[in-house]
């Protein structure tokens, strides 16, 4: 058997041309441009993403720089009301310091008036005792 080049070869020929037309017209040139738009939407979005994933970075970095600021002020904030409380303190101490030798010789005074009062009564119920004890010794009124 042999292979002859006859008119049925130019046929297939001419169908197979046909055949590539129209499956590109039909088939490959829809399916490359959905799958061009497709990559067109997937390299929008990864700038989109790019973008976004940017804009959370400088977000993140002005928040940090305020939390960091925030704490700076707060232990500002925290000195300054220890170096007040520690001013208060030491006003509270030397008004204590500078009331103590007052509260002293107030003290002082009222145990000297007491001690005072105290020799007063006992040199008067020493002459009475010593009155009363004279009597009894004596046997009579003294007075």
């Amino acid at each position: 058997m042999t292979i002859g080049l006859d008119y049925t070869v130019w046929i297939q020929l001419i169908n197979f041309f046909i055949m590539i037309f129209v499956l590109n017209v039909l088939l490959y040139k829809p399916i490359m441009g959905i799958i061009e738009k497709r990559k067109e939407q997937i390299e929008v979005s990864e700038r989109e993403i790019k973008e976004l994933n940017l804009t959370i970075e400088q977000k993140e970095a002005r928040y940090e720089e305020k939390l960091r600021l925030a704490k700076n002020d707060a232990l500002e904030q925290k000195k300054e009301i220890v170096r007040e409380g520690a001013e208060a303190a030491k006003g509270i101490l030397d008004a204590a310091r500078s009331e103590i030798p007052r509260i002293v010789e107030q003290f002082e005074s009222k145990v000297a008036k007491e001690v005072g009062e105290a020799r007063r009564v006992l040199r008067e119920q020493s002459e009475n005792i010593a009155m009363e004890i004279a009597e009894k010794v004596m046997g009579r009124s003294i007075k």
